[in-house]
C-alpha cells in the first residue's frame, strides 16, 4: 500500500480523506488553490441529505455510512455538527418518502419519522405534504476547521494557493494521489460529464423560534437551516459557471424563505454562491493509473451531496488504496 498520499482539493471531501488517511499513519499532504469557507464546501447548507447525487444504488450506501459517522460526531462539541430535525415538504400532492429512511431506523439512531401536519401559510399557499426526520447539520463555520485542524493533528499538511494542469504535476515522491477536485475536475483530468450546478445562499441572522430546518425541492427551491450563529436562506440549482451572488437573487430566495417562516424579510449578511459538482454519469470513485504509472483513485462527482456521502466515499477510497 501507498505510504504518501497527496490529495488534490481541500473541500469536505478532500478534508474527510486527508482525515482517515492521516489517522492511519500516512504521510498525506492536501494542495488546494482555495482552502476552508473559501471552497465551494463553505457555501453549502451542509445538511445530511441525499441530493443532486447519481447512482442512486451507490449514493445512498455511501450517505448511510456517513450518516452514522456524524451522528458519533454530533456527540463533540468541537466538530460543528448537531442533529436537527427536517422537514421536507411539496407545494402540490403527495410527497414521496425516501425508502432509505427504513435503513436508518434500522441503525438503531434516533429518526423521528412521520408525517408533517402543522403545513406552514407561504405566500397565499399551504405545503400540500411532508415528513420530517432527524438528521446531521454541519455548520461549515466550524465543521471544515474542525476536519482541516483533525487532519493536521494528525500529522497531515494543508498548501493553500496551489493549482494543478493536471495530476502527472503532483510532486512524484507522492506514491497515491486522491483527487477531490471536485468541479475542478473538469479541467484538471478533461471530464466533460461533469456539470456546475449553481447555489445562491443567503446568509442571514439567527432567526427566532426557527430551531428546525424547512427544505421544499419543487420550485423555487426553498431552504431555511439555522445554524450557530446565523441562518442559510436558500437557494438556486441552476446549470451555471458563474461564481458571482446575483443581487436580484438574492432578493427572491429571502423573500421565499420570509414568505415561508411568516415573518419579514431579515437583512442579509453575506451571499455565497457554490458549484456543486454534478456529474452526468454518476460519482465517479475509481481507481486509475496516471501516465507516469502512479495510482490515482477519483473521488468526485458528488453533487449536492459532497457533506452527505463524505466519510462514506473516503473510507470507500481508503479500501481501494488498501
Amino acid at each position: 500500500m501507498a505510504k504518501s498520499v497527496a490529495i488534490v482539493g481541500a473541500g469536505v471531501s478532500g478534508l474527510t480523506c486527508g482525515v482517515v488517511f492521516a489517522e492511519q499513519g500516512f504521510r498525506t499532504s492536501i494542495f488546494a488553490e482555495q482552502v476552508g469557507t473559501n471552497t465551494a464546501s463553505g457555501a453549502a447548507a451542509a445538511l445530511w441529505f441525499p441530493y443532486d447525487a447519481e447512482p442512486a444504488d451507490k449514493v445512498i450506501p455511501w450517505a448511510l455510512a456517513t450518516y452514522k459517522v456524524l451522528v458519533d460526531l454530533a456527540n463533540d462539541s468541537r466538530s460543528g455538527i448537531s442533529m436537527i430535525e427536517l422537514r421536507q415538504y411539496c407545494r402540490a400532492g403527495e410527497i414521496q418518502i425516501p425508502d432509505w429512511v427504513n435503513d436508518l431506523d434500522e441503525m438503531g439512531v434516533a429518526t423521528a419519522m412521520c408525517a408533517v401536519s402543522d403545513r406552514p401559510q407561504a405566500g397565499g399557499y399551504n405545503f400540500s405534504s411532508g415528513f420530517s426526520l432527524n438528521v446531521p447539520l454541519m455548520d461549515t463555520t466550524i465543521y471544515l476547521d474542525y476536519l482541516a485542524n483533525r487532519f493536521q493533528k494528525a500529522g497531515g499538511e494543508i498548501k493553500a494557493n496551489v493549482r494543478f494542469k493536471s495530476l502527472e504535476d503532483v510532486d512524484p515522491t507522492f506514491d497515491l494521489v486522491i483527487n477531490c477536485a471536485g468541479i475542478g475536475a473538469r479541467e484538471l483530468v478533461h471530464d466533460v460529464d461533469l456539470e456546475p450546478h449553481r447555489g445562491q445562499v443567503a446568509i442571514v441572522p439567527k432567526i427566532d423560534n426557527l430551531t428546525c430546518a424547512t427544505v421544499c425541492d419543487d420550485a423555487p427551491l426553498m431552504y431555511a437551516i439555522p445554524r450557530t450563529n446565523d441562518c442559510v436562506f436558500g437557494g438556486t440549482n441552476d446549470v451555471s459557471d458563474n461564481p458571482d451572488p446575483d443581487p436580484a437573487t438574492t432578493k427572491a430566495i429571502v423573500s421565499e424563505c420570509s414568505r415561508a417562516l411568516k415573518i419579514d424579510n431579515p437583512r442579509v449578511l453575506r451571499e455565497r454562491v457554490g458549484l456543486r459538482p454534478f456529474r452526468k454519469s454518476g460519482v465517479r470513485l475509481e481507481l486509475a493509473r496516471l501516465r507516469d504509472a502512479r495510482i490515482v483513485i477519483h473521488n468526485y462527482g458528488h453533487g449536492g451531496s459532497g457533506f452527505t456521502l463524505s466519510w462514506g466515499c473516503a473510507e470507500n477510497v481508503f479500501e481501494i488504496a488498501d
